[in-house]
């Protein structure tokens, strides 16, 4: 008997694991606001160089038209030699760079980074720096806290982390400068990773097979819910300081999960703790209302050590020795990539598609809800004609914007609206579908390393906008043709629902072992019960 046979002895799903799950979620709240504050703390309001303006001059700007601060660049960047009035802007004179600095509409923002900074002009590409550092903060934080958590356990690095966040948090809304600023930033980054990834796997650990993926979308919800409420949150706060401290600072009330948030016994299991960890299992049973003895111990501590055996003789390089595990990782590591890329290239650059800042957020919070719910009814279809569906309307939503005059900013914002809902499934699904693509020996090495290249999307995304220099449609056509692309090589994937896991690498390449494998379905692992585990192991 295997720990998920345990599971469903004590209930898979019982009081337990729901209050389990209310302190995962908790925090997936303000995981959201972290993750997608700088949209407005680094936005760039209308500016003009201080010598150009006029008692008119804002007159020709408003945020809802960000055309006009790309268009118009010589009344922001530069000043014209001739000052006599306002004719001489803009008409072709001479002109030099603006030395006396800027003044900002104060239209939408009090305040952001760029207006304290002066982060505009010569200076702008630094924003983007600022969020792809916070992005490669998540890189590092998924490989350190990934690792200290195998050693150390879940509980303990989601606790760190939690302190980490509201400690640095709170110290980046006093930052001196822009420097401290994103190390600080940078910091909050590394926090988010720690938490998002054992906060999923303490509770998957703790949840029967076949409520994992019910369980998980849960969890997508409230970062959804954190989506919107950032929206009303930004809106009545406009100073970037004031914003940064309002989603830091409720970050140590955390401090009470020192007493409520338990251990992962599935951990401790495989870590030789088997008093400590049955001892939680009966707590967990008791609360749930089924009770049991201790006879089932030995088995469960069977299965954990043949599982270690297995793990041991496999490695990260046989994802890519034979030739079509090879395809299937090479596949799947670039749709984490464009999967990522492009959901943060949408969600950090809302101000371009022409509408109202807080509007638009709250519209692109209210997709992610459908988008995850919608997966729960099509992953059970088909794992690929659900990715290549969701990838080929995201990119092709995407790719139609830029045939939408800026005028028509309606248009603009439900396409990217469309292309917003594509994305966000196809992102749910990649966790399920890469689960299952890769093999049992090397599903979590394959997992692990989809992750890093998901994560190099989410350092690029900041940065892909900086191409709207050469072109201002530069961003939206790579947002449309990666997820095509996308779509097209995931024609080259199997399919893999309501079919037996692949075990072993032969089972992929089509050896006689995948045969006698494939013959035997009826009688194999739940499909849940194996995605779970490969998420968790």
């Amino acid at each position: 008997m295997n720990f998920d046979e345990i599971l469903c002895l004590i209930g898979g799903f019982g009081k337990f694991q729901k209050t389990l799950y209310i302190w995962i979620c908790l925090p997936q709240i303000f995981l959201a606001f972290h993750m997608l504050v700088s949209v407005f703390t680094g936005a760039v309001p209308p500016h003009l160089c201080h010598s150009s303006v006029g008692p008119q001059a804002f007159l020709n700007f408003t945020f809802s038209s960000p055309s006009s601060l790309y268009g118009q660049s010589e009344l922001s960047c530069t000043v014209p030699l001739n000052l006599s009035g306002d004719a001489g802007l803009g008409d072709g004179h001479p002109s030099e760079k603006c030395q006396g600095g800027w003044d900002y509409s104060t239209e939408t923002f009090q305040s952001t980074i760029v207006t304290e900074w002066d982060l505009v002009c010569e200076d702008a590409s630094l924003n983007n720096m600022g969020s792809s550092v916070y992005m490669l903060g998540l890189l590092v934080g998924a490989v350190v806290f990934g690792s200290l958590a195998d050693k150390y356990g879940r509980r303990i690095v989601i606790l760190f982390n939690l302190a980490i966040q509201a400690v640095f948090g709170v110290g980046a809304a006093f930052a001196p400068n822009f420097y401290v600023y994103i190390a600080l930033r940078f910091m909050v980054g590394t926090s988010i990773s720690g938490v998002i990834m054992n906060a999923f796997v303490l509770g998957t650990e703790w949840t029967g097979s076949k409520q994992r993926m019910l369980a998980g979308i849960i969890t997508d919800y409230f970062f959804g819910v954190g989506y919107i409420l950032l929206a009303g949150l930004a809106y009545l706060i406009r100073d970037w300081r004031k914003l940064q401290l309002a989603i830091s600072a409720p970050g140590f009330l955390f401090i009470f999960y020192i007493w409520v948030l338990p251990k992962s016994a599935r951990w401790l299991m495989a870590n030789d703790r088997k008093e400590e960890a049955w001892e939680l299992i009966r707590k967990a049973a008791q609360i749930n209302g089924k009770p049991l003895t201790k006879d089932l111990e030995m088995c469960q501590v069977n299965r954990v050590e043949k599982k270690n055996e297995v793990k041991k003789k496999h490695s990260f390089i046989d994802l890519v020795r034979t030739p079509k595990m090879r395809k299937h990782s090479l596949i799947m590591f670039y749709l984490w990539f464009t999967n990522v890329l492009v959901y943060y290239g949408l969600s950090l650059n809302i101000s371009d598609f022409g509408m109202n800042i807080y509007l638009t957020q709250l519209i692109f919070g209210l997709v992610e809800m459908p988008a995850r719910t919608i997966t729960l009814f099509t992953l059970n279809r088909s794992r690929k004609f659900s990715q290549l569906a969701f990838l080929a309307v995201g990119g092709t939503a995407c790719l139609l914007t830029i045939f939408v005059p800026s005028d028509l900013s309606v248009i603009k914002t439900v396409l990217a609206m469309i292309g917003k809902f594509g994305i966000t499934a196809s992102l749910s699904i990649i966790y399920v579908y890469s689960a299952e693509v890769f093999p049992t020996v090397i599903r979590q090495n394959g997992i692990g390393i989809g992750s890093m290249c998901a994560r190099t999307g989410g350092v690029l995304a900041p940065m892909m906008y900086l191409l709207r220099r050469l072109n201002p449609h530069a961003p939206m056509v790579l947002c449309g043709l990666c997820p095509l692309l996308g779509s097209a090589l995931t024609l080259l994937l199997p399919e893999t629902a309501n079919k037996p896991l692949p075990d072993t690498i032969e089972d992929v390449e089509g050896s006689p072992l995948s045969e006698e494998h494939g013959g035997v379905s009826e009688s194999s692992p739940g499909r849940t019960d194996d995605v779970g585990s490969s998420r968790t192991d």
